[in-house]
């Protein structure tokens, strides 16, 4: 098995679209069964010799319907996007899933191909919906 971060490095191409699509649909299965993953760096992801990708780093799990995912309010002044601190208020169960693509992805390549293929994974609604799904006890359509 290889690590994600590093097998990222060494592809391009078509295997690069694979790699993206398979580790987006992972955070989204694991999810789906009402886990967060927590910490989604690629580091913490590997690739089977079957060309899989696999969650490994069970460190900062937590019950999905225990996140409070968010979008990002607008600033209040134009100033607010250069500041230091973010000027909103941030809880220790906050998530702001349209953060998600500039933290895991410095490549741009990587990062606007994984927001052409998981651009629903970048949506708070989406994870709304999703943890609705958890609660009622159903599979996502």
């Amino acid at each position: 098995m290889s690590h994600l971060i590093s097998y990222l490095k060494q592809i391009s191409g078509e295997a690069l679209r694979h790699a993206l699509q398979d580790y987006g649909d992972a955070i989204r299965d694991i999810a789906a069964a009402g886990i967060f993953p927590g910490d989604l760096l690629p580091k913490n992801f590997g690739v089977t010799s079957y060309g899989r990708v696999i969650f490994y780093d069970y460190d900062e799990i937590q019950p999905l319907l225990e996140c409070n995912f968010r979008k990002i309010p607008p600033p209040r002044y134009p100033e607010d996007e250069l500041a230091s601190e973010p000027w909103y208020s941030v809880g220790p169960n906050d998530i702001f899933p349209e953060e998600f693509a500039t933290f895991l992805f410095p490549d741009p390549v990587q990062r606007q191909l994984f927001e052409q293929l998981h651009s629903d994974l970048l949506d708070a609604e989406y994870w709304k919906k999703l943890q609705r799904y958890v609660a009622e006890e159903r599979f996502p359509e």
